[in-house]
């Protein structure tokens, strides 16, 4: 076995702690990788895999420059991966043996600051999950770039995976003992770095976060928090913020589909923001708005006086034109103000930052007096107890080099005049360069060699520098050697000794007192941590409210009037993202009334037309209002809803092990065991998954539940045109169809929905506008004529047989045909039993024998498992078979 040396048994002990973790271990002027770290880190990092040693003693190795190293972590922390970053703790001249190292922070996904892992306008959210007896489970989100800390209590699992979703998290904690079932259920579901932290207990730095929290087995899950963040940062934790408790029935509820079949903040199929409704919305100005925006969009609001007191704000906005673009022009020039707290807390700012601080609280009046100038009583309540920072904005002003370097060790940070000792090192420098400057006009005049220099490098210090065809020239004993080059020589004087120390010392004193001064008025910034969050929430709902103006103005939107129950009233609404994608004028507009008397529409008509279109617009429009937002429409009366629940769209969840049809149906179920009166369904095309029957018997039983247990408002739609005939029979049900209009074989698409139900669904023309083979849909349209012909027979032989009154016959006949039944049994339906007793009247005796057969066969068929193309091909053989 190989001798491990000291320096690698140093490595194994510091891994062995964090195993779950890439260990960048510093070596010199490289983080270094080594055994299954170096092969993994190789590979996702696309960098040169080498070895320390030879032979098959090599230990697997790879490393990263220091200076980039961040650009590489970023990448690993993107792809959900740890890293744990160790440093060389004592100097290396000093060190006896190897080099005493430690882990100095662990970056994961969910406590990672700055880089490309964190988007400018998204949250970083890390959760925290703990179970309670009764199954009850604790929920603590924090974002670490922001201090923002949120808490609740969930009644179930199902309930907090649809919670958890919409925090978007990128990592959750949980106990060592939390089920496995359900960690593998976070893990598909959520697809999230699943970390796990045991100490529940209290923490002091955890202690003033908890302040205003009651109940018990919350503060529990934030100290598990706090916890995981202080044995990972290692750092200050000054800017998180007091832990908010909220209740999720605070605001409108929406389960994980309903919010990705609206494409709230992100389309469906592609996962990008332009084509949802966060992209409609978002004419923000500054990242901390952008973020206020999205969380707003999935958390809409339930009381209506908040809600009117956005409007009310927004409408000032969208009436004073020149306020709003002023103050659009002031937010432009503000920065990140939460995200600049974290980094002071978190010690890693630097001066450029906070050069954008102070520029940001430079803008903070001139926004403040054009808030004012709306007089809006929401925007004076906003600015009543939040200050503008002005004491923080002088110290910045007087201290800061408005050009300062990104780098803090560096020199040329602080100002002139703000201190007084630095400036005297300063001027000793100035003047010795200054001194150094007239030497060598000096000595040229002296020696008469108009080549020669002063000059300075790191090694040698200060010099005077004579090519050595010139050194005849010097006078004797003039200059001390100092160096011999090839071309020339090097010298030094007494003189230049003395300037070169003082020049030198005063370089060396004044780098390490801006440092000193530099960390005095960082630590000076961390008072001012929360007054900046306070504002920065602030400037951010300026910023949302802001953007809410513009975009109606520019869309045309109009101000609902919100209600807590009645009717809804919506004219001329337009869905909000499609009439963006489209061409200007095109989109169609339509009326959406529910009322006492229409609580539950039932909505038929030709694929394509817009039925899904129109089921949305509804949704997103209530999203919008309740959010504080104009809507899409030439006026409005709506309700606060408590929870929409839609399903659109099938897909299958096979992770899960669900059909497209199992789907379907828990989503179905979870909208009417959750919802209520006050809330919103939107359900299309329920029972399509299954047989014809199945399918249509499961849509009529969840109407008829929806209409008799819930009475929540209701948007229905089918291609099943037989349910149309429950609006005779629930009288809060309407029958509404998307309109289309068919002209020399063509169909035109009106998008408008009327009253009444629809005659037909023309598929087969969706199909010839999917270009599908042309001979194709000639034949679909063939069979489509046939069946109609043969409904429409049926219809006029029902007629003439009622007329007649052969219904004794029929039954003698049907006797005939089922010998096994008895009379106390019941009728057991078929789908072609009456075709053909039909068929049997009609035909001779001469071939009965051939037309048992055929029954025979039918009997034997299995139509229960039969699709209803395979029952409509089997229907056809059958008769080719009767008529020959």
């Amino acid at each position: 076995m190989a001798t491990v040396t000291p320096m690698m048994e140093q490595y194994l002990r510091i891994k062995a702690d964090y195993e779950d973790a890439f260990l960048f271990f510093r070596l010199g002027d490289f983080y270094e990788l080594f055994y299954d770290d170096a092969k993994k880190a190789a590979k996702e990092l696309e960098i040169t895999l080498t070895a320390r040693g030879k032979g098959d003693a090599g230990i697997p190795m790879c490393g990263v420059p220091h200076h980039a190293s961040e650009l590489y972590i970023s990448q690993l922390i993107e792809k959900g991966y740890k890293v744990a970053v160790c440093e060389q703790t004592e100097d290396p001249a000093q060190a006896k043996g190897v080099v005493r190292r430690e882990v100095v922070q662990i970056i994961t996904p969910g406590t990672v600051m700055e880089g490309r892992a964190v988007g400018e306008k998204e949250n970083n959210y890390l959760l925290s999950i703990t179970p309670f007896v009764g199954g009850e489970y604790g929920l603590a989100a924090a974002d670490m770039t922001t201090g923002e800390i949120l808490v609740t209590t969930i009644a179930d699992f199902t309930d907090l995976l649809s919670e958890m979703t919409g925090f978007r998290p990128r990592e959750v904690i949980l106990p060592t003992s939390f089920s496995e079932k359900e960690k593998e259920e976070l893990r598909n579901r959520l697809r999230v770095t699943l970390s796990f932290e045991d100490h529940t207990e209290p923490v002091p730095e955890g202690l003033p976060l908890v302040e205003g929290l009651s109940d018990g087995k919350i503060k529990a899950t934030c100290f598990q928090l706090i916890s995981y963040l202080k044995r990972t940062t290692k750092r200050s934790l000054d800017h998180l913020q007091a832990a908010q408790f909220y209740l999720p029935q605070e605001f409108m509820t929406m389960d994980v589909h309903s919010k990705r079949n609206l494409e709230l903040v992100e389309t469906l199929r592609e996962k990008k923001k332009q084509g949802s409704l966060l992209w409609v919305l978002d004419q923000t100005g500054t990242a901390m708005g952008g973020r206020m925006l999205k969380q707003w969009i999935e958390r809409p609001l339930l009381n209506a006086q908040t809600i009117e007191q956005r409007h009310e704000l927004v409408g000032k906005l969208f009436d004073d034109f020149f306020a709003r673009e002023t103050l659009q022009e002031q937010l432009q020039g503000v920065y990140d103000l939460e995200r600049l707290s974290g980094r002071v807390a978190f010690g890693n700012v630097n001066g450029r930052d906070l050069i954008q601080l102070k520029k940001s609280l430079e803008k903070v009046p001139a926004i403040f007096e054009t808030v004012a100038s709306l007089k809006s009583r929401y925007g004076k309540a906003l600015m009543k107890d939040v200050g503008d920072c002005e004491d923080l904005r002088e110290l910045l002003e007087a201290s800061i080099e408005e050009n300062c370097p990104i780098s803090i060790t560096d020199g040329g940070l602080i100002k002139e005049g703000y201190s007084e000792q630095l400036d005297e090192y300063r001027d000793a420098m100035k003047n010795g360069k200054a001194w150094i400057a007239a030497l060598e006009k000096q000595e040229k005049e002296a020696t008469g060699i108009r080549s020669l220099k002063v000059g300075f490098n790191k090694v040698f210090g200060y010099y005077i520098e004579v090519t050595k065809p010139n050194l005849p020239q010097l006078p004797e004993g003039r200059y001390e050697r100092k160096q011999t080059l090839s071309n020339a020589e090097r010298f030094i004087t007494e003189e230049l000794k003395e300037k070169e120390t003082l020049i030198l010392e005063a370089e060396e004193k004044s780098e390490k007192l801006e440092y000193e001064l530099f960390m005095k008025i960082r630590e000076q910034v961390k008072p001012f941590i929360r007054p900046l969050q306070q504002l920065a929430n602030v400037i951010s709902t300026f910023d949302v409210l802001q953007s809410f103006a513009e975009v109606a103005e520019r869309n045309q939107y109009v101000k609902p009037d919100l209600q807590t129950a009645g009717d809804v009233v919506i004219r001329d609404a337009r869905h909000p993202v499609v009439e963006k994608m489209i061409d200007e004028g095109i989109y169609i507009s339509n009326d959406i009334v529910l009322n006492e008397d229409r609580e539950l529409l039932l909505i038929t008509g030709p694929n394509m037309a817009g039925k899904s279109t129109y089921m949305r617009q509804l949704a997103l429009i209530s999203i919008m209002a309740q959010v504080g937002c104009y809507i899409p429409a030439s006026e409005a009366k709506l309700l606060v809803f408590d929870q929409i629940f839609t399903r659109i769209g099938a897909a299958d969840d096979l992770a899960q092990g669900q059909s497209t049809f199992m789907v379907e149906m828990l989503e179905t179920k979870h909208a009417v065991s959750k919802a209520t009166r006050n809330s919103l369904i939107l359900l299309d095309e329920i029972g399509r998954g299954t047989s014809t029957y199945d399918g249509m018997s499961l849509a009529q039983a969840i109407i008829e539940y929806i209409h008799d247990e819930i009475g929540a408002k209701t948007l229905f739609s089918t291609h099943y045109h037989e349910l149309t005939t429950l609006e005779a029979a629930l009288p809060r049900l309407k029958n509404v169809h998307v309109s289309a209009k068919e002209e020399n074989g063509n169909v035109v698409f009106l998008h408008k929905v009327i009253d009444g139900a629809a005659d037909r669904s023309y598929g087969i023309y969706v199909a010839e506008l999917a270009d599908l083979p042309k001979k194709l849909i000639s034949r679909a349209k063939t069979i489509l004529a046939k069946f109609e012909q043969d409904q429409s027979d049926m219809e006029d032989y029902k007629t003439k047989r009622a007329a007649s009154g052969e219904e004794a016959d029929l039954k003698k006949a049907e006797a005939s045909f089922f010998p096994s039944k008895k009379n106390d049994e019941p009728e057991q339906l078929t789908l072609f039993e009456e075709e053909v007793i039909a068929a049997k009247k009609e035909v001779s005796s001469k071939t009965r024998d051939y037309e048992e057969k055929v029954l025979a066969e039918l009997s034997s068929a299995n139509l229960l498992h039969m699709s209803p193309i395979e029952a409509i091909q089997m229907l056809d053989k059958l008769q080719r078979k009767l008529k020959r």
